[in-house]
Parts: C-alpha cells; structure tokens; sequence
C-alpha cells in the first residue's frame, strides 16, 4: 500500500500554486521511516529541469506529455520513498539575451528569427541572419554545432527565466522533494545550469560549446561524481528529446570506459517527453539514441519496474 500525503491531489499536477512548506515538512516529519544515511543501497533521483515552462499545458515551451509524466514521477517518488536516499534537480536558468533566443539575431528586413527557427551556417555566412551580440562568437558557434556536434542552432521561445514563474520547480514535484527531505532526512541538491549568453547549455552537465573563461563552460565532473558516489541513479524530467538526451550523452561519453559506472544508470522512459515540432520529429531521433545507448549498457526502465 502506497502512502500518499494529505497534500498530494493528482488532478493539481501542471497548475500553479504556492506550496506550503511547512505544512509538507510537518507531515513528512511525522512520518517515520529510516533515515537516508542507513541506506545500504544508496538511490539517487535526478530530476532533470522539472519546470513550470516545460510542464504545464500553458508554459513557455510546454512538452507534451509532461503533465503526466510529472504525476508518475511524483508517485514514483512517494512509492519508493523509503528506498530513495537523495533527491538532485537541475533547474534550466535563461536571462533575455542568450544566443538562442529571437533577439539575438536579426535580418536584413529588421526580422528576428521566430521560436523553431533553426539558424544554419549558410544564412549566417550569406549574411540573412547577423548577431546582434558577439559577432565574431556567433559567427564560429554555428560552424562549430554543425561540425562538431551535427546540429544547427535552435531558436527557442523565451522560457525559464530568471524570476519568473514559469523558471520554478512545478509545485507538486517540489512538494514530493520538500515531503521526501523530511521524511528522510536528506537535504535536496539543485544545479541551475543555461545562463552562459552565448552558448546552449542542454546537457545539466556541459554546455554545447565550451566557454573556458565561464566557470560553468567546461564539463561540470564535481557534479557527475556526486551522482557517481551512488549505488542507482535514477533520471526524468524534460525534455527528452533535449536535456535529458544530452545530459546522458553526457555520462555516456565520461563513463564510456568504465561500464560498470554506467551500470549504474536508469532513465524511467515514462516520465520524460520530448519537445514537438512543426518539422522535427525529435521523438524519433531521442529514442534511436537511447536505443543505441541500451546496447552500451544504460538500463531504460519505467516508473513501474521494481528499484534495482
């Protein structure tokens, strides 16, 4: 039997509240179970960029699917409470100016690039889209993607900014986080990654290009050997398609020697979805990815698979 806190009302999944905190660690409190650090199977949970803008029907860079995914992650975490040692969430971070945004970028009419709008080394180098910012940057940044990392620049609607409501963890699963640090005694871990202007950052570990004078624009190992010091580590969050995908390549390509860490990896494939586009089917490509990373090694589970 599942113990579901008062709280906890799954038709409030993807709206907008503000939770009460000390009424979920009250309740948690009373709860008693073992603290995390008797674990002897230490679980972590890692809950990838699990924002108001990517989940909510009504958010910037709404994913679909991600409603209900948030909800099996949510029961995912109250059925697995006492097995979970520690919860880390990263938290996509964007300001106005950013090289993936429409205003960085503009064109000979005075245009700037609509949301979904890929941006490709052959409009940059005939001079249909300029920056506005770092002309010289953005200029070998798109070469850079295409060469380097087989991808054209995305323009992206403008989501999870800093200080707004759609940048905030989606107050059910931050009530799950809130409600499993009391129960257990862990204190959560969170990671805001995505504010370096002229770089992608989907990967909560590295951005796309690497920034060496940014103290986020190189691989982020200190966070990865945090994840690593676990037993399991358990991934969701949005987008599949994006930061979830990289993120894992991410682990993928640092663990690619040692198998027995990637071992350690679970990806719960029910609770992540992936970003829809007009043109792109994103879906498609992300599970051809993950597929080829199953042969490697990577366990891809769902929320109702038993822990292990």
């Amino acid at each position: 039997m599942v113990h579901l806190p008062s709280f906890y009302h799954p038709d409030h999944i993807g709206t907008l509240y503000v939770p009460d905190t000390s009424a979920v660690i009250s309740e948690g409190q009373a709860h008693k179970l073992s603290p995390s650090g008797e674990d002897r199977t230490r679980i972590i949970l890692l809950l990838v960029d699990p924002q108001v803008d990517f989940i909510h029907l009504d958010g910037a860079l709404s994913v679909p699917g991600a409603v209900d995914d948030t909800r099996r992650t949510v029961e995912w975490i109250y059925r697995h409470i006492g097995e979970i040692t520690a919860i880390a969430t990263s938290l996509d971070t964007h300001i106005p100016t950013q090289i993936f945004f429409p205003g960085w970028w503009i064109n000979e009419a005075g245009e700037h690039p609509a949301p979904f709008t890929p941006i490709t080394c052959e409009e940059v180098d005939r001079g249909y889209w300029k920056p506005l910012f770092e002309s010289r940057w953005s200029l070998n940044y798109v070469h850079v993607l295409e060469m380097d990392a087989k991808k054209q620049l995305m323009i992206w609607p403008y989501h999870t900014m800093l200080g707004t409501p759609g940048h905030t963890i989606t107050p059910s699963l931050y009530e799950a986080i809130a409600y499993h640090s009391a129960v257990r005694q862990s204190s959560p871990t969170f990671l805001t990654k995505g504010m370096i202007a002229k770089t992608e950052h989907y990967s909560i570990f590295e951005p796309e290009v690497k920034v060496p004078e940014h103290p986020q624009g190189d691989m982020n190992t200190s966070f990865l050997e945090l994840l690593d010091s676990y037993d399991l580590v358990y991934v969701a969050g949005q987008a599949k398609s994006h930061c979830v995908l990289e993120t894992i390549t991410s682990v993928m390509l640092h663990f690619q020697k040692q198998p027995e860490k990637l071992a350690k990896w679970r990806i719960l494939m029910d609770c992540t979805s992936s970003v829809a586009h007009p043109e792109i089917d994103f879906d498609t490509m992300a599970e051809n990815v993950f597929a080829r990373y199953a042969e490697r090694g990577l366990r891809l589970v769902r929320s109702t698979d038993p822990l292990g």
